[in-house]
């Protein structure tokens, strides 16, 4: 765990370039044991809470997410609300053509539910005052934990795993028995903003940077796949070759370091399999040995892909600093955690590749980077989502007949934007008023946003920016504001109307070849949406060239993309003022055909007008 080093002293350290920097930290050591029979355990934990902001806390939050799986939840009501909620969670008990989803929550018995129940909570050996308030537990302390202090508390309660409604629970649909995510106490994150104590209601997370000691008793029969490095690793079942005697119970121990969430799965069918990235993490894959034969032979052909994503991230991204990966069948589709992920396992091959890209991917977007995911949720989900389909291109040669490989989100863009549905994407991720519009603003805009960046400042500043990202933003919890900066830094382009726009409002883009006369071409922007062009003039003699016209709220412009227009002719033109919605140029010689952004990347919702002559139908 000796990478991690410079890591950790980079998230202590005030770095230069935000002098004012902090963030609060964590110490988790746990000590569960699992009685299987009753889907229950027993908790007892130490967490060191350091408060390294300039406040005085007089209380500490906790989540406790297992609280969300009962009747009459906040999670419970919005299933029964929400015009079109998530499949998993519920029951059609009305037909296939007049569907009538009922909450599975609400049928939840009392041997089915989740809970925890705290016993008792102490700092310094006194007792403190707490409440439970559904998913949020508020402790009270008894001596003010000042700035620049840590305190110690220790936590006695007792857990029952919930029926698998949301990522985690037991017997999953795949016969898995226990997905343990999202299932201890969680301390809250407190930053500038206060303390953030949003009830769990299905979405995502938020959370401060931790180190894991994790002790989990259970009968020997299981085997147990977690976040971080498994300390006795060549004595547990499944990981070594030496025979076991029979024992009643046996304790796991798994250790990670600069995490923000810790989850693991316990099956006794688990096939332990390991491999090496070179220069990078031990993979471990964790499956049921019983799979059939045809999905056995998806993880298989998956893993030599795997290293190949694990390469392509380090050289585009930055490189993964813990020493550990695991991939655990288990949950309810594919959800990522710290240094780990909990994954469906009966899948094609591209399905599985897929999800594990996915979710390997968020080990940088949402564990290295921390963001808000109850806010800024398409950050986490639009740059993973980004990163995995820039990956599939490259190791998988996917969409390689098109001339936008990210064109699959754009078209979803497309179908909110015209759907009527769409809402800023600054919206909190609990507040979208349907599933639809989240999932499609989180997964595809978010994706778009990055995609249409490479457009505005140019490929190579926008890897470049990614890169410095990596190098200023690793181990903390950057905001948009903190992307924007560092983007603007790298291209010398100010983005302030981008981010404006695309992410709080929900404009659109719409500009259109007005007319060609000769040599003149006249554009008009049919929205109130301002965006550079890529102009691409095809002469009568055959030539081309690329016309490239800036805005004047960029104060500033990219290079010339080479990718794209290699070996024609680039002219820059003076910039069109945003609150202009017509522009003229004169190109060199008489024009036969004009294309707006050739490259597909601009994302403008109506194409049929940014050809001429238009094409025909």
């Amino acid at each position: 765990m000796k990478k991690l080093s410079w890591l950790l002293m980079a998230s202590i350290c005030v770095p230069l370039s935000a002098q004012s920097y902090w963030q609060q930290f964590v110490d988790y050591k746990m000590d569960i044991h699992m009685q299987v029979d009753k889907f229950q355990y027993d908790g007892k934990m130490e967490v060191t809470y350091s408060n390294n902001s300039d406040d005085t806390l007089d209380k500490i939050y906790f989540h406790l997410y297992y609280n969300a799986f009962q009747p009459g939840s906040l999670m419970d009501e919005r299933l029964k609300s929400i015009e079109d909620p998530d499949r998993r969670m519920t029951n059609n008990v009305g037909t296939k053509d007049n569907p009538i989803y009922e909450s599975r929550i609400s049928k939840l018995t009392p041997e089915e539910i989740g809970f925890v129940k705290m016993n008792s909570i102490h700092q310094n050996g006194k007792a403190l005052d707490f409440k439970s308030m559904g998913t949020i537990l508020e402790v009270s302390l008894k001596e003010p934990l000042g700035p620049k202090s840590s305190t110690t508390l220790k936590l006695d309660w007792k857990s029952q795993v919930p029926k698998i409604i949301r990522r985690g629970g037991r017997d999953s649909s795949e016969g898995i028995d226990f997905s343990m995510t999202q299932w201890y106490p969680k301390i809250a994150q407190y930053d500038t903003e206060g303390w953030h104590l949003d009830e769990y209601i299905g979405r995502e997370f938020y959370a401060p940077f931790g180190n894991f000691d994790v002790k989990i008793t259970l009968p020997s029969n299981y085997i147990v796949g977690a976040s971080g490095e498994l300390q006795n690793e060549d004595s547990m079942p499944g990981y070594s070759n030496k025979k076991f005697k029979k024992r009643s119970n046996i304790t796991w121990n798994f250790k990670a370091e600069n995490i923000h969430d810790f989850a693991w799965g316990a099956d006794p069918d688990y096939v332990v399999e390991k491999q090496q990235v070179p220069n990078g993490p031990v993979l471990y894959y964790l499956y049921d040995k019983n799979l059939d034969k045809e999905f056995v032979n998806h993880w298989q052909t998956a893993k030599p892909k795997v290293v190949e994503f694990f390469q392509f991230m380090d050289k585009n991204f930055g490189a993964y600093p813990w020493s550990t990966y695991s991939i655990i069948q288990g949950g309810d589709g594919g959800m990522e955690y710290g240094t780990s992920t909990l994954i469906t396992g009966k899948r094609n091959f591209e399905s599985l590749l897929g999800v594990i890209y996915h979710e390997a991917a968020h080990s940088w977007f949402q564990h290295l980077f921390a963001f808000d995911e109850t806010r800024d949720e398409w950050m986490d989900e639009g740059f993973t989502t980004y990163a995995e389909a820039a990956a599939m291109a490259e190791i998988m040669d996917a969409n390689k007949n098109q001339i936008n490989p990210f064109q699959g989100a754009y078209n979803g863009y497309y179908h909110l934007a015209q759907s009527g549905k769409e809402e800023p994407m600054s919206l909190l991720a609990d507040y979208y008023d349907t599933n639809f519009a989240y999932s499609l603003a989180a997964y595809y805009k978010g994706q778009v946003y990055v995609a249409q960046l490479g457009y505005i400042i140019g490929e190579d500043a926008l890897k470049e920016t990614f890169k410095k990202f990596y190098e200023d933003w690793s181990m903390k919890h950057p905001k948009l504001g903190d992307f924007q900066k560092v983007a603007q830094e790298v291209s010398g382009i100010n983005l302030k109307w981008y981010n404006n726009l695309f992410v709080n409002t929900i404009r659109t883009i719409d500009y259109g070849v007005e007319k060609v006369e000769g040599r003149k071409v006249s554009l008009k922007n049919h929205s109130n949406f301002a965006m550079p062009l890529d102009v691409l003039v095809t002469y009568k003699d055959g030539s081309k060239e690329l016309f490239y016209i800036p805005i004047n709220a960029m104060r500033g412009s990219k290079e010339k993309e080479n990718k794209f227009y290699q070996g024609i002719k680039s002219t820059q033109l003076k910039d069109w003022g945003w609150t202009y919605d017509s522009y003229e140029f004169e190109a060199a010689k008489d024009v036969q055909k004009v294309e707006i952004d050739y490259t597909q990347r601009l994302a403008d919702v109506n194409r049929a007008n940014n050809i001429y002559p238009a094409p025909q139908p």
